[in-house]
């Protein structure tokens, strides 16, 4: 379904935005195609704590991933234009690949840490700029029931700018389209925002671990799992 989509939709907008050279043409067509894709496969998504966020307010959205599922729910319902860090993998895509630039989907190469640190003060960069991003913070789909490790770079990228962060869970996905599976059946995804945690307290690398752990926990408790054991 999305692989139809996209061929139907991407070559003909994405060569309208190259020959104008105007690259906003794309993102709404980036939101429906997402929607639509959601929709036709039979998924809803429910989101509390939309009222919590400043309409005015650049965010960083940070949020556990387990389905391709959750890439379009948090593109599409923070309520705001927002950018994504998706992995390298992307790039490869037809059609995406090429287009993911033209909606601030940045791709991120974890394995090169010199890239990843160039694509992450590329994303703060767009974010000062005032374009809010998502950030799967586990760095890949968690299998059901877990939840990684978070990467530290969506933090150091929110305390850059000097914006907060929104802790986001996203339940469900798995049960609709698993990790092993590229197929969607029809369900219900809830997506609950919490409240905003500012950055600006935030100076040292001991600091943004503490914050890390805060975070991690607040997503945690909302998904139902275990809290962790906090180390240094």
């Amino acid at each position: 379904m999305a692989g139809a989509l996209l061929l139907i939709l991407g070559p003909p907008v994405l060569f309208v935005a190259w020959l104008t050279g105007n690259h906003d043409l794309v993102y709404p067509w980036g939101l429906f195609g997402a929607r639509s894709w959601l929709r036709l496969s039979g998924v809803k998504v429910e989101v509390t704590g939309a009222e919590l966020l400043d309409p005015a307010q650049t965010y960083v959205f940070v949020s556990n991933h387990r389905s391709y599922l959750d890439t379009a729910t948090l593109f599409v319902y923070t309520g705001r234009r927002i950018g994504l860090l998706a992995k390298k993998e992307l790039l490869k895509v037809p059609i995406l690949g090429f287009g993911m630039g033209f909606v601030n989907v940045m791709a991120i190469d974890r394995t090169n840490r010199e890239e990843a640190i160039r694509t992450t003060d590329a994303a703060t960069t767009r974010i000062k700029s005032g374009v809010s991003f998502g950030v799967f913070v586990e760095g890949t789909r968690a299998k059901p029931g877990e939840l990684l490790p978070f990467k530290k770079g969506a933090f150091y990228m929110a305390k850059e700018a000097g914006v907060p962060v929104v802790p986001v869970a996203i339940k469900h996905s798995d049960v609709l389209m698993g990790k092993e599976t590229g197929e969607a059946r029809s369900g219900t995804i809830e997506m609950v925002i919490m409240p905003p945690v500012q950055t600006s307290r935030l100076s040292t690398d001991q600091e943004i671990n503490d914050f890390v752990y805060e975070i991690r926990q607040q997503i945690a408790r909302e998904l139902g799992l275990p809290s962790s054991v906090k180390t240094n």
